[in-house]
């Protein structure tokens, strides 16, 4: 027990640290970037400029903007976006985090769930046609980029058949084509490790030993070798649930979709300094969280798997 705190301690310290990296590289580095938060730049006279910059504490030097936002940031306080006059950036993405987070859950489920069936089929009819056409899918899930799905979907589903609505917000059947666009990627990665690792299990001794007492092909694959693939699918799957859940930058601006994606897109373009830092964070905060969750996941999959002294021992 004393072990796996101190271990845990480690690893906090170690997550914090990371964030702290990464809040410090971004803040630097935004305020590098050319132009000025204000759109109207070119019809302020240099007066006006330093009023607006005085009042947004863009006057004081860097390092002295980066303890003061930092300072807010200990006290839950992401600042007030120069995009949007006098809105705080919190209610900003709170306004917004709901469909990427619905989109990303979705899109993650079904192509994970689909992408597990598609595998295991796959696995099973090795060397097969029905293994070829599930590759097939796989390659061209993964190689073709989810904005020319989205294209695809909305002109077949949308404009020719009208099944779905084409673009924009609101009941579930708008969720749908976005969340099928999503889901390639997730359905493509999972279908290919999931075959072939479960190729490599399906061949093992301990296989044959299951088989010797009578097993079906199916209950073999599904309590042993489904059980000893999903390890190398879990370390995939998780950070690709947070850029899901945080949002397709692409293809919600595509599906009109009012989530954080298409709000990180206009940010930049306005050098919205306070939004891009508030996203930026809440990504990388998602991304850390998860990865920690994957690590101690690993022993509930495998049980094989212990966490002893900090360190990860295979029995």
């Amino acid at each position: 027990m004393k072990n796996f705190s101190r271990h845990l301690i480690k690893k906090v310290g170690i997550m914090l640290l990371t964030l702290w990296l990464i809040i410090t590289c971004t803040f630097f580095l935004i305020h590098s970037l050319p132009g000025s938060p204000y759109v109207n730049q070119e019809k302020l006279t240099p007066a006006q400029l330093e009023i607006l910059n005085r009042q947004a504490g863009l006057d004081k030097p860097l390092p002295e903007q980066y303890l003061i936002y930092f300072k807010n940031l200990a006290r839950g306080d992401f600042g007030t976006s120069f995009q949007f006059k006098n809105q705080p950036v919190t209610k900003l993405l709170l306004n917004r985090v709901g469909p990427s987070v619905q989109l990303g859950f979705q899109a993650i489920l079904t192509g994970t769930v689909m992408g597990v069936i598609l595998g295991m089929i796959s696995a099973m009819r090795q060397n097969t046609w029905v293994d070829s056409i599930v590759t097939i899918i796989a390659i061209l899930g993964r190689s073709i980029p989810n904005f020319v799905f989205a294209v695809i979907l909305q002109y077949l589903f949308a404009v020719k058949l009208s099944i779905f609505p084409i673009a924009l917000w609101g009941k579930f059947s708008y969720t749908i084509l976005p969340t099928i666009t999503l889901a390639m990627a997730p359905m493509a990665n999972s279908a290919r490790f999931i075959r072939t690792e479960m190729v490599e299990v399906l061949n093992s001794d301990y296989i044959e030993l299951a088989r010797s007492k009578g097993l079906s092909h199916w209950q073999i694959a599904c309590r042993h070798g489904l059980r000893n693939s999903l390890i190398p699918l879990i370390t995939l799957l998780g950070p690709m649930a947070v850029s899901l859940m945080t949002g397709s930058l692409v293809v919600e601006n595509i599906y009109a979709v009012p989530g954080i994606g298409e709000q990180f897109v206009k940010s930049i373009i306005t050098n919205d300094y306070p939004t891009i830092m508030a996203i930026t964070i809440l990504y990388s905060a998602m991304l850390i969280i998860i990865l920690f969750v994957v690590d101690l996941l690993y022993g509930l999959v495998d049980p094989r798997i212990r966490v002893t002294g900090g360190e990860r021992l295979a029995a």
